[in-house]
């Protein structure tokens, strides 16, 4: 079997290949929602390495490859994620939130780096939403796509507050 080369000059004109074939311009709002869920699966592999039980988050990647791989179809796709994703995510969030106190502040990024880069990917997960809403605009996307995005973003946040075990600085309002 012949080794196939990493490049192949077909988007040294600024294009690239949809799945199917269609070519666009590698700013075309589709590249950059797919893209941007490309960078935050990035991410999470780095914050998975910090985490003891990453399970989860390796899950959350496969479901992340699925939603680039229909962002980057064209028409009808056979990748799709359904209800139950977004149901287990729901679920997990559900048990995240009972686990902490009630927040009552906003609190600031940081206090640990595990905690650091889960609020990384909260903050690129909802560019790839504002990129996918974008999307949504021009094609037919489907909505579990949207909805599981939007409850990963939030899933993300309590994750954050879960690695800070209660040691979160809080934002001092001085814009009251």
């Amino acid at each position: 079997m012949k080794k196939a080369k990493i490049y192949t000059g077909t988007g040294d004109d600024g294009t690239t290949s949809l799945v199917g074939g269609t070519r666009v311009p590698k700013d075309h709002i589709r590249v950059e929602a797919y893209g941007t869920i490309d960078e935050l699966n990035a991410q999470l592999g780095l914050l998975a390495v910090q985490l003891e039980d990453n399970a989860y988050i390796v899950d959350i990647m496969n479901n992340l490859l699925t939603i680039g791989c229909s962002l980057a179809t064209e028409g009808k796709t056979a990748y799709t994620l359904t209800q139950t994703e977004i149901e287990t995510l729901e679920n997990i969030i559900d048990k995240l939130e009972a686990s902490l106190p009630p927040m009552r502040h906003f609190i600031l990024p940081g206090g640990n780096e595990a905690a650091a880069r889960a609020n990384i990917c909260r903050t690129v997960c909802r560019r790839a939403e504002r990129a996918i809403v974008s999307l949504c605009r021009e094609v037919e996307i489907d909505p579990v796509i949207t909805t599981y995005i939007n409850r990963l973003s939030d899933y993300l946040f309590l994750l954050q507050r879960q690695l800070l075990a209660g040691k979160e600085k809080i934002w001092e309002n001085h814009c009251k």
